[in-house]
């Protein structure tokens, strides 16, 4: 936590004045106004209040400011206003149950909550020699994940699925079941409509009590859509802070990216990888390194990756995978098939499964893969009905369990699985599938 003397050495003096001298697109050039990047300034405009924008680069003696409201109403001579040179959020437990807007403001028609702390919008990531190791899991409550991708706290993972498939669905499941103390979501670029219904649906009054909500609809600024998920891992830092096991749940980091785009070309970046500047791929890990384990406590993070056109491959699908600890992928094909929710497994993983796992854990959930596999490489005779039973031990052992595997995987929104039990369940499947390859031996030698 900052000390007051730590806030002070980040401020500059407020008293630096310019002008307006012209826009550009989304942007306004100020001269005589030598403020530093990042740096909130106020343009004054005539009949209407002052404009808020942020300082985003320099262009020969220009200062070039990205607004954080509609440009309208600015003119050129406009005086220009250092408002603050650093950004602090007011933090404290009365957060919880609230939701808020990208700058740590309530969005709720309850009245604003007392808080006593601060923190930075931006905080370095902790020291990697100071993490502890990951060793303990963190139930997310859907079975699927606590079953076969195991998540450990401080764990990051990614789901990426494209649009309509159930990313946002999946986060509310783990919100409402998750074993973590403090629940912090980040609803970035979302549509207005979608935020009340995430809100009630998806996350409940039973989830939303323990949790704290930040949001920025697609039709705020991309500054503000930045800011919302710096803001939503700033909040999340400051319980972990407080020794709380914390889960961050972001949807979603590729509307991050593009908000981010938008800021650069603003600035004068050259397009570089399918028109993303640079600054995306520099921004991405600066963000997600902020979560994990520290010697305090711990962000366990989920980030929804919007997959452009299901190309897993695409530039930020890429670059997200290799940042992360572990990626979930949501199948399109199975979720037309109503299998919810629509993970496939065979190519999704947690990297940390076997550090917070146990052998028998482990061996069951590499058996059930097995037979998936199995399964998906025999799809074609199975469905022309040209697959032979006694063909494929594996295969003839996923057949067999079809129904089983199929409850397994699968899970009512609104369910909530006790303690273990989707260890247990994964066991008593590994079980049967032995089970049932004894029956198959049987019978081949016992041809009638």
């Amino acid at each position: 936590m900052p000390t007051l003397a730590d806030q002070l050495d980040a401020i500059m003096p407020t008293a630096i004045v310019g002008s307006v001298v012209r826009s550009i697109g989304t942007t306004v050039a100020a001269a005589g106004f030598p403020a530093p990047v990042g740096a909130v300034a106020q343009i004054d405009r005539e009949g209407r209040p002052p404009l808020r924008a942020e300082v985003i680069g320099f262009r020969d003696d220009e200062t070039i400011l990205y607004p954080l409201d509609p440009l309208t109403g600015v003119r050129r001579g406009n005086r220009v206003r250092l408002a603050r040179t650093a950004r602090w959020l007011r933090v404290g437990d009365a957060l919880l149950g609230r939701v808020l807007n990208a700058e740590g403001r309530p969005l709720d028609d309850r009245p604003r909550p007392a808080l006593t702390h601060r923190v930075s919008f931006d905080r370095s990531p902790p020291d990697a020699c100071l993490r502890p190791a990951i060793d303990a899991p963190l139930a997310t409550g859907v079975r699927a994940i606590d079953g076969l991708l195991t998540c450990g706290r401080g764990q990051r993972l990614g789901i990426f699925a494209g649009s309509g498939v159930g990313k946002s669905v999946l986060l509310g499941m783990m919100a409402r079941a998750s074993s973590a103390d403090v629940i912090v979501v980040g609803l970035i670029g979302e549509r207005g409509r979608e935020v009340r219904e995430f809100i009630d649906r998806d996350l409940g009054a039973e989830g939303l009590r323990r949790s704290v909500v930040v949001v920025a609809t697609s039709d705020e600024p991309a500054l503000a859509r930045v800011h919302a998920a710096s803001t939503a891992t700033a909040v999340a830092e400051y319980f972990r802070d407080q020794g709380k096991h914390v889960l961050l749940l972001i949807d979603s980091l590729t509307r991050v990216a593009l908000a981010q785009r938008e800021i650069g070309l603003a600035a004068g970046e050259p397009p570089a990888t399918r028109g993303y500047p640079p600054s995306v791929f520099a921004m991405l890990p600066k963000l997600v390194e902020r979560a994990g384990q520290s010697p305090s406590g711990s962000i366990t993070a989920f980030y929804n990756v919007l997959v452009e056109a299901d190309d897993l491959n695409e530039p930020i699908s890429d670059a997200v995978r290799g940042l992360l600890d572990g990626h979930v992928c949501l199948s399109r094909k199975l979720a037309a098939r109503g299998h919810y929710p629509a993970i496939d497994m065979l190519e999704s993983l947690s990297r940390l499964m076997p550090a917070v796992t146990d052998e028998t854990h482990r061996r069951a959930a590499g058996r059930l893969r097995e037979l998936l596999a199995a399964r998906r490489d025999h799809d074609d005779l199975i469905a022309i009905g040209a697959y032979r039973r006694g063909s494929h031990a594996a295969v003839d052992q996923a057949l067999a369990l079809e129904t089983p595997i199929h409850d397994y995987l699968t899970q009512p929104v609104d369910q909530i699985l006790a303690p273990n039990e989707a260890r247990e369940r994964l066991i008593e499947l590994c079980l049967k599938a032995e089970t049932s390859l004894s029956s198959i031996r049987t019978e081949q030698s016992c041809p009638t």
